[in-house]
């Protein structure tokens, strides 16, 4: 590998895009957190955060911006499932030496199993499943909200304020979840019609950790969600399970609170990630890095 080159990994999600900036020798220089960075939310505000990200990671391991050109970065982004949002992506100006593009899931699946056969389900703002076994990539759900990534946390949100409009209908028992989210919207169903008119997902996903809260607490409403949401992992896993990955770990930032409500089943595949989506993105840059290397 070229000693001049950088290597940079980033995960980039619904919710928020983080990285991690490592010499060629591996040693890690500095991580950094931006806003969100799917695809889906388009190109100039998923680079922008990306960006973001590179030039906090440079500022804290005491590099100028101008080093962005040293930068052998892969570029692990929600949405990059989907063939244009990748294309798109791979043809677009970047100041880096260069990128390599693939999705948040394939790079948590090569972090968590270190790049041995297994699977993974990423339980956060979105979800999917993906799996690596004998060199063939099983991908499972996570195409997007409104039509898919049930169990996820933007789809918690939107279930919850269905269920406010539920409750104030007549059709379910108030709860203190519901009461709660309906007091958000001064308890006028219309300003709830008029504000997830435009949320996005990370807007939607907002509202799992008061869901997850509820919970914990026996709340009717939030424990129906956590059940429901439960089961949709555990479908993902099933046929993750089907496709031959025998092991799975859950990722993400519902992955915690998720796992209690999992079916046994599903808990007898889990094992704990070796690493996470940025070691998994890491990996693919230092692959990168090197067939530059070979190339010169």
């Amino acid at each position: 590998m070229d000693k001049d080159l950088l290597l940079l990994g980033v995960d980039g999600g619904g919710t928020r895009c983080r990285a991690r900036l490592s010499s060629d020798h591996g040693n890690v220089l500095a991580e950094a957190v931006a806003g969100p960075a799917n695809l889906r939310l388009g190109l100039e505000r998923s680079f922008g955060a990306v960006i973001d990200a590179a030039t906090q990671c440079l500022r804290d391991a005491a590099l100028s911006r101008s080093e962005m050109s040293r930068i052998v970065a892969c570029l692990a982004l929600a949405g990059a499932s989907e063939p244009d949002y990748a294309a798109a992506a791979e043809g677009r100006e970047h100041p880096f030496h260069r990128i390599v593009m693939t999705t948040d899931a394939h790079a948590a699946c090569i972090g968590a199993h270190g790049g041995r056969d297994g699977g993974i389900i990423i339980a956060g703002t979105g979800t999917i499943g993906w799996a690596m076994v004998q060199d063939k990539i099983h991908r499972i759900g996570g195409w997007g909200l409104p039509i898919s990534d049930e169990g996820s946390g933007a789809w918690l949100g939107g279930e919850l304020l269905r269920r406010v409009l539920w409750a104030r209908d007549g059709r379910v028992p108030w709860t203190p979840l519901l009461r709660s989210a309906f007091a958000d919207f001064r308890d006028d169903p219309h300003a709830i019609l008029d504000w997830i008119a435009a949320a996005q997902p990370n807007d939607l996903g907002s509202y799992a950790p008061r869901i997850v809260a509820h919970a914990a607490e026996q709340d009717a409403a939030a424990v129906e969600l956590m059940s429901i949401a439960a089961g949709h992992i555990d479908a993902l896993a099933a046929r993750l399970v089907d496709c031959g990955a025998d092991r799975l770990s859950l990722m993400g930032g519902l992955a915690r609170p998720l796992q209690p409500w999992l079916a046994p089943e599903t808990q007898a595949h889990l094992v704990e990630p070796a690493g996470d989506a940025l070691a998994g993105a890491l990996a693919l840059a230092r692959r990168a890095a090197g067939e530059l290397t070979r190339a010169a």
